[in-house]
């Protein structure tokens, strides 16, 4: 750096000495007031590449300058925090009902870590918990918590996770305001499960993944739920097919039987930002003592942005659980929803939901609510 300022300084002053005769003091004053802003703004570069150095722990520094010897790779880790506070005021006629109720569209808040140790390697750390605000604003109830660990064959996590079928079917449906989108799928499908294993690998444009849950205090003792499937995405098109074989168990954890879900979805972006995606499950319930049944969820969600600052988003869905008599609890019905974007954390919106029941009272609701999400990520 000093060799840097004195080749400067004996650039500058040969331009000086070789200016002509007729240079005014004035000139030469000019070109003394640049040469000292120059010397300044050196001065500063350097301090701060010295500030910089002495902020990072000396094994850190060490492994830094190696790095930037040989070219090589520099490990680096990043800490976000997050939450999303989703409340909703609405007109709600239920189970031949009606009245006025604050809910929840799922809140939540969590905490994600992710180090980067070595070229290809990558460990994450991630824990995510519910927020009621439709009760007392409780605070605790575990959505996902998991580590994992990325590879280059493949990625592995263990812990509450989102399951296959939610990664590559029910996702892309699920563009809803509301606590129960996809609303066929909600009925019995899963969102997140516990003691779950999961594996993750992507080939090209093609990702599979497979799921086990292992919980040692109940059920068998291999797995009691496995889901396995494999995704398609290239451009705006994905394309998803999955399988799930899940026991069933009593309250004192005995098998009485097995589900079993065959999926598939579909979900493409158009040129005009129109969206479009349909998910589909045929479930097949099996019983030791009962008379088997099949059953299926039917997702189609759309959306299209109108302009920069509103959405509207509709959607139909049907459920069948199998049953023909007087406890099955059949039905469709359609979404019908407004929003407006005045930012990127800030979402309103304004929301008809309707499920025509085949035996029990038909549900309706109009709602409004507010979508505000926080965000904050440090760098290491």
């Amino acid at each position: 750096m000093l060799l840097n300022k004195f080749s400067l300084a004996l650039i500058l002053s040969s331009m000086a000495f070789s200016a002509n005769a007729n240079t005014t003091e004035k000139e030469i004053e000019l070109l003394k007031q640049q040469l000292k802003a120059i010397n300044e703004k050196l001065l500063q570069l350097e301090q701060k590449e010295k500030s910089e150095k002495n902020t990072l722990p000396k094994s850190e520094k060490n492994e830094v300058i190696k790095a930037k010897v040989n070219n090589a790779f520099v490990p680096n880790r990043d800490v976000k925090v997050y939450a999303s506070l989703r409340p909703t005021f609405g007109y709600i006629d239920e189970y031949g009902e009606k009245f006025w109720d604050v809910r929840d569209a799922l809140s939540n808040a969590g905490l994600k870590s992710t180090y980067n140790f070595k070229e290809g390697w990558q460990a994450t750390l991630h824990g995510e918990w519910s927020i009621d605000l439709s009760n007392n604003a409780d605070f605790g109830k575990a959505r996902q918590v998991y580590v994992a660990l990325d590879s280059p064959m493949g990625k592995f996590g263990i812990g509450k996770q989102r399951p296959v079928q939610y990664t590559f079917i029910a996702e892309y449906v699920d563009i809803f305001n509301h606590s129960r989108s996809p609303f066929a799928y909600d009925r019995e499908s899963p969102f997140f499960v516990n003691n779950l294993v999961t594996y993750q690998k992507k080939y090209n444009y093609f990702t599979f993944m497979l799921a086990g849950q292992f919980d040692g205090a109940g059920g068998n003792d291999n797995d009691d739920f496995f889901n396995g499937g494999i995704s398609y995405d290239v451009g705006n098109l994905h394309l998803g097919v999955g399988y799930i074989s899940k026991d069933v168990l009593t309250d004192n954890d005995f098998t009485v039987g097995e589900d079993k879900f065959y999926a598939a979805s579909l979900a493409y972006t158009f040129d005009n930002d129109l969206y479009i995606a349909m998910a589909y499950q045929d479930v097949d319930y099996q019983r030791n003592t009962l008379i088997d049944r099949e059953g299926h969820t039917f997702d189609v969600s759309l959306a299209y942005p109108i302009n920069r600052f509103f959405k509207v988003k509709t959607g139909v869905f049907d459920f069948e659980d199998g049953y023909n008599d007087i406890q099955t609890q059949d039905h469709h019905g359609a979404n019908l929803t407004f929003e407006w974007l005045p930012a990127d954390s800030l979402k309103f919106h304004i929301e008809y939901l309707y499920r025509d029941f085949e035996q029990m009272a038909d549900f309706s609701s109009i709602s409004v609510g507010f979508r505000y999400d926080y965000a904050q990520t440090w760098k290491f």
